[in-house]
């Protein structure tokens, strides 16, 4: 196995903890259309799935149809939720400040709101020119195609990148890629036996240093 070359972090719930204000403002939103508190679960559940899979999951369950701007309903609540609470996971900017070998972000997130989430927390200026949306390439996680398109325009072989996830779709699109996988936090169960855990962030350096 060749040594890891190359990182490729996924950003909500790996690089920033966005995701529990993005299943907030799901539940606060889809309340309004008779939404019940119990989809919380099924919501959790869907972490770092594209956000029209999720806005499914609130109309299968809402009592009352949502209306046509329901996305933009929510990403509006979420945005403002960002800016009144939204941190860095526990690591992040000591870990970026710290790498000595390219790195990028690639998330199923638009464009705007990666960027948002990386300002807000101090991490954009380490990602400049090295973001890679799903949105962008109009594929995304868990097919392999965001993490394979990152991988080329950082100049890397997809077999030389690892992906640092935390979600089942993103640990599926980065083995799908060739890519190593790293999966941070205890979220994902019964992972493949060629997936490595970490549970911080701050593991991570030592495991790159690992003998293959």
């Amino acid at each position: 196995m060749t040594p890891i070359r190359a990182l490729i972090f996924d950003c909500d719930g790996t690089l920033v903890d966005s995701e529990p204000w993005l299943v907030e403002a799901m539940l606060a939103e889809g309340a309004l259309y008779g939404l019940p508190g119990s989809a919380r679960e099924v919501l959790d559940a869907q972490r770092g799935a594209p956000m029209s899979r999720q806005i499914a999951v609130v109309a299968a369950r809402s009592s009352q149809p949502l209306p046509a701007d329901f996305e933009d309903r929510v990403r509006a609540r979420m945005a403002g939720y960002f800016k009144a609470h939204l941190q860095p996971i526990e690591g992040a900017l000591e870990l970026v400040r710290s790498l000595q070998l390219p790195f990028c972000v690639a998330s199923n997130g638009p464009r705007h709101k990666i960027e948002l989430v990386l300002g807000l927390t101090g991490l954009l200026p380490w990602f400049e020119g090295r973001i890679f949306s799903a949105y962008d390439i109009g594929a995304w996680k868990p097919a392999p195609d965001l993490f394979l398109h990152a991988a080329q325009q950082i100049g890397c072989a997809p077999a030389d990148c690892a992906v640092v996830e935390d979600s089942a779709s993103g640990i599926t699109a980065g083995l799908a890629a060739g890519m190593r996988v790293f999966v941070l936090g205890e979220q994902a169960a019964d992972l493949p036996s060629d997936v490595l855990r970490i549970a911080t962030l701050s593991e991570l350096p030592k495991r790159l240093r690992a003998p293959a």
